[in-house]
């Protein structure tokens, strides 16, 4: 009962943060126009993301434009793009394994001891792909804060932490968590099985009941 629950739980999670995964891979808030300073144009907000730029005016207009090279992204942007995609790889591929392994999948052939395996392999799947994840949020993140701070760099060309950030730590959180879970739930299941095999009863070599069988068979051939 408890480790079915630990089971829906974690693919709950686990589905979670692999959604959010893939919002935060297709969103353009990564880097939002920061208005400081003489930069008080509020009508107009600029965003940046891994795949496109976005001009909103004054919430109500938008306009989008995919990036015309992969080279024109800052460096931060261009691994982004790499990590966020193996991030969403990761994180399906171990949504669909957990699904395999999950208690309610019951196979003809499948045992206690392979279904263990791959729901292990489920929750390292997960924690890989939060670990993943959490690279590209936090670099980015970092480079915004370091130019923000950064009296060299044009205020016109300073940002903000979006909101595809929050999302991605969010995210990341949830996948660490999921990984967590099915971890937990295998090692239960490896405790399970191992209290419930029993030894085996050794009875010892002098035996006063098998001493009194073979007694009782002597002493009738000798009588025969």
């Amino acid at each position: 009962m408890v480790g079915g629950a630990l089971q829906i739980a974690g693919l709950l999670v686990g589905g979670i943060g692999m959604i959010g995964t893939f919002a935060v891979t297709g969103m353009p808030q990564w880097r939002v126009s920061a208005f400081i300073e003489n930069n008080i144009i509020v009508f107009e907000t600029i965003w940046e993301g891994l795949w496109m730029h976005c001009i909103r005016q004054a919430n109500i207009r938008m306009q989008c434009k995919v990036y015309d090279s992969v080279l024109a992204l800052s460096p931060d942007l261009q691994a982004s793009r790499g990590l966020m995609c193996a991030g969403s790889v990761l994180s399906f591929l171990a949504f669909m394994v957990a699904i395999i392994g999950m208690k309610c999948m019951q196979c003809a052939q499948s045992s206690w001891q392979a279904k263990g395996y791959i729901i292990l392999v489920a929750g390292l799947l997960f924690i890989l792909s939060g670990v993943v994840e959490l690279v590209p949020v936090c670099w980015v993140a970092s480079t915004i804060i370091r130019d923000f701070y950064n009296p060299m760099v044009n205020v016109a060309q300073k940002r903000e932490l979006g909101e595809a950030l929050y999302l991605g730590w969010v995210s990341a959180f949830c996948l660490i968590a999921a990984g967590a879970i099915f971890c937990c739930f295998c090692r239960c299941c490896e405790k399970t099985r191992s209290y419930g095999y029993s030894t085996p009863t050794h009875y010892p070599a002098h035996s006063p009941h098998l001493y009194r069988k073979t007694e009782s068979s002597y002493s009738k051939s000798q009588y025969v």
